[in-house]
């Protein structure tokens, strides 16, 4: 035992806030998580992180800093340590933890190595598969893109796989297995002083939408609720109209719509499962009740909600915007365990690994530790949540740069369109247009309990009556009735943008060069 707690995040990838059984989900079985939160845990029902898209996100969570503050809202800038931009996981190391970091990464720059992060950067060998008895998978497609379908076709871009079979007959071991089993072995082989960080960033249950038995066939098809729609797209964004018609998902049945929402609940289902095996680990090994377990995700998922699949970078429905958050401390924290209604962000959870710890993070931060809601369950945490993406014209750094094959035509009807490179080309083709309506449009989200504004530069605004309509399908930006509730709304995100938008070192300059006793200047 050290003096200080083992912290133990474990941090699956597009895992939707609302596919948790005990927060009343009646398709998804969650009940490893359901029985932490009903003895030990705090599961926040309205957790959202602050962009929608994984890059983005991580860098806000494991800083405390919103994406706009350094500029950190495209998939392809991460934290330079070389340029001021600390993390976490770095953090606690030169604090003396021992960091052990397995799964993807999406956090820092992959060209400078992980060294400066962690201690073990976890990858299997293959005395590893000898040892799990296994054989390595390759990710969720197992190499094989036949799934798809012919391209054209209304699956082609649906991120629908279905059922996983292992080659041979055997069990299905993915790198998420491999990661889980990993961190199992560390914590039982590890007998060193160092309180641990474990650090599990998944890949479950990010599409495609795809799971082995026994999840596949776990969610009863007739329990999956019903997919939110709208009637009018004219007053939504451009970004969602274009994937909608470059996804090619109109035509789908309910019957459909539901075996991919069942699947992906089945995925969800699965990590739960994983969970459970890391939690007995930690009680095996004695390090339950001296680790704070983090549980949360990145980013939601549409899942057919809107007739859409995956995510986008610049809208914030809640399908999107609101994670999963659990969190159990270290026995000896005032806790009382069950769900809290409070607006939490992720930005708050290094707040709350620091007290934990009792680290002195060295830098300026904008999370609020959720020490006191775990201890009492009234308290006042935050009145508003806030979420961003999106570019400005000729922004071209802020959009994804996946390939988009050579003379790819999207001006076509979907059926005679080049087929992109990627599952992601619908997306992305619509981020490399700098048209009058931009379809990537940098925008921002402040919602409140009620309430949800988006400012969008270059298209319409948004604002929604979330106990009215919880899907989020009508627009009353231009309502009378909620005129003075926008005007608000808008004053709250002035506020946010101005108390947010830069951080100031704490390291001081001096004015002068140093000049040496005697010396004449």
């Amino acid at each position: 035992m050290t003096d200080r707690p083992h912290i133990v995040i474990f941090n699956p990838d597009q895992w939707r806030g609302d596919t948790l059984a005990h927060l009343g989900h009646p398709a998804v079985r969650t009940p490893h998580l359901d029985r932490l939160v009903a003895k030990d845990a705090v599961s926040f029902r309205h957790a959202f992180s602050q962009a929608t898209v994984c890059t983005p996100s991580r860098c806000s969570f494991m800083t405390g800093w919103y994406p706009h503050v350094r500029g950190h809202r495209t998939m392809h800038r991460m934290l330079h340590p070389g340029l001021g931009e600390t993390n976490l996981l770095k953090v606690l190391r030169e604090h003396g933890y021992l960091v052990w970091w397995g799964g993807k990464n999406d956090l820092v720059p992959g060209q400078l190595g992980f060294e400066a992060h962690c201690d073990v950067h976890f990858r299997p060998t293959a005395a590893d598969y000898r040892r799990w008895k296994a054989t390595p998978g390759e990710g969720s497609h197992a190499g094989d893109l036949a799934w798809r379908g012919e391209p054209g076709g209304d699956n082609f871009f649906s991120f629908f796989k279905g059922r996983l079979e292992a080659p041979g007959g055997g069990r299905w071991f993915d790198g998420d297995w491999a990661m889980v089993h990993g961190a199992i072995d560390f914590l039982e082989r590890y007998d060193g002083d160092q309180p641990l960080c474990l650090f599990l960033p998944l890949g479950y249950p990010h599409p495609p939408y795809c799971v082995e038995e026994p999840w596949y066939s776990l969610t009863p098809r007739e329990a999956v609720p019903e997919r939110h729609v709208y009637d009018t797209w004219d007053d939504k964004p451009a970004l969602l109209a274009g994937i909608r018609d470059a996804q090619g998902l109109t035509g789908w049945t309910e019957e459909r719509w539901r075996e991919l929402r069942a699947t992906y609940y089945g995925m969800c289902a699965r990590v739960d499962h994983q969970f459970g095996l890391l939690v007995d680990a930690l009680r095996d090994t004695g390090r339950y009740d001296d680790s704070a377990v983090f549980v949360f995700s990145d980013h939601g998922d549409f899942t057919g909600d809107y007739g859409l699949v995956e995510k986008t970078q610049n809208t914030f429905q809640d399908v999107l915007c609101r994670v999963p958050f659990v969190v159990k401390p270290p026995a000896g924290v005032p806790t009382v365990p069950g769900v809290r209604d409070q607006l939490v962000e992720l930005v708050d959870f290094p707040a709350t690994v620091y007290e934990f710890a009792g680290i002195d993070c060295g830098y300026w931060h904008f999370g609020r530790s959720l020490a006191q809601v775990l201890a009492e369950p009234a308290t006042e945490h935050r009145d508003a949540v806030f979420c961003e993406g999106g570019r400005l014209r000729g922004e071209a750094q802020a959009s994804e740069r996946e390939s988009v094959p050579s003379g790819a035509r999207w001006d076509l009807p979907s059926r005679e369109r080049t087929p992109g490179a990627t599952l992601y080309s619908p997306r992305i083709h619509l981020q490399l247009r700098d048209t009058a309506r931009l379809p990537h449009t940098k925008a921002a989200m402040c919602r409140t309990e009620r309430l949800k504004f988006v400012r969008r530069a270059y298209e319409t605004d948004e604002l929604y009556d979330l106990v009215e309509d919880p899907g989020e399908t009508r627009n009353v930006i231009d309502d009378p009735a909620y005129r003075d509730a926008a005007l608000t709304l808008k004053d709250r995100m002035l506020a946010w943008y101005m108390e947010t938008c830069d951080v100031v070192p704490e390291e001081a300059d001096a004015r002068n060069f140093a000049v040496q006793p005697g010396a004449r200047g």
